[in-house]
């Protein structure tokens, strides 16, 4: 990690914890948070907790005299309102208490069809919207064996790059190999170097400030076992944590794994 990007640890709960138990998940995770200076910290919750884990956190910051741990919804739709079933806008999530959106993860892209050209959009409308996108790339065994990896990973980086330039330093980028995710496979951490070297190496390409700025998270099976070697990469500014997050106590690992050494 480098010292002028925060570390930042995000837990993506997907379709866990839904009601009561992720406001005791969430709360716990806040009072943690509150002994791991130095690192931010994110939960995403599904959307029928948005609104209480948000109330609960910051019950926890008041109570704590700190900042409350952000909190972001799973997906977004591209408009503010409309006829759209089942969906939900950015202002929806601001107004839950929203700061944060991940944006194009693989089980979006892979089990509901979303496109680079979707992905774009949806990063857009998040910005527009007044949230922090956590833009998702990565590539999956298939193009990994087919040694494709940085030309899938950079097709997609290259696809947001024009709304990440209008939001400097306030996106984030997570590259998670989609045959790591969930699977107990992880990459090593000299692979994961290098390929979040090669997207910033992008960034650059397209701006000095937006490379130096942008977060890139890891994410796929992070562990307590394997985050402080992940995370002491230079390239490497925190990580997308699915299964580990679940757990207070696991996540809370990782949390003080990503602390910048005093």
């Amino acid at each position: 990690m480098d010292a002028i990007r925060v570390p930042l640890i995000a837990g993506n709960w997907k379709m866990n914890h839904g009601g009561v138990s992720g406001v005791v998940l969430a709360a716990s995770v806040a009072e943690i948070a509150c002994e791991t200076a130095g690192i931010e910290v994110v939960v995403a919750p599904p959307f029928t907790a948005l609104a209480a884990v948000a109330h609960a956190v910051e019950e926890v910051a008041q109570r704590r005299g700190r900042a409350p741990i952000g909190v972001a919804g799973q997906n977004l739709h591209i408009e503010a309102k409309g006829a759209f079933t089942g969906e939900v806008s950015a202002p929806m999530l601001v107004e839950a208490g929203c700061r944060w959106v991940i944006v194009g993860h693989s089980e979006r892209r892979q089990l509901f069809g979303e496109t680079d050209e979707l992905v774009a959009k949806k990063t857009l409308a998040a910005i527009v919207g007044g949230l922090h996108p956590i833009v998702c790339v990565g590539e999956t065994l298939e193009e990994r064996t087919a040694g494709r990896t940085l030309d899938v990973v950079l097709r997609q980086v290259r696809a947001v790059l024009e709304p990440l330039g209008r939001a400097l330093g306030a996106a984030v980028l997570a590259y998670e190999p989609v045959w790591a995710i969930g699977t107990g496979k992880v990459a090593t951490s000299a692979d994961a170097q290098e390929v979040h070297a090669a997207i910033r190496a992008t960034l650059s390409q397209r701006d000095g400030a937006l490379a130096a700025r942008t977060r890139i998270l890891y994410g796929g099976s992070v562990k307590p076992e394997n985050s402080a070697e992940l995370l002491s990469q230079l390239d490497i500014d925190g990580a997308l944590v699915g299964g580990a997050s679940l757990d207070a106590d696991g996540f809370g690992a990782i949390l003080r794994a990503a602390r910048p050494a005093s």
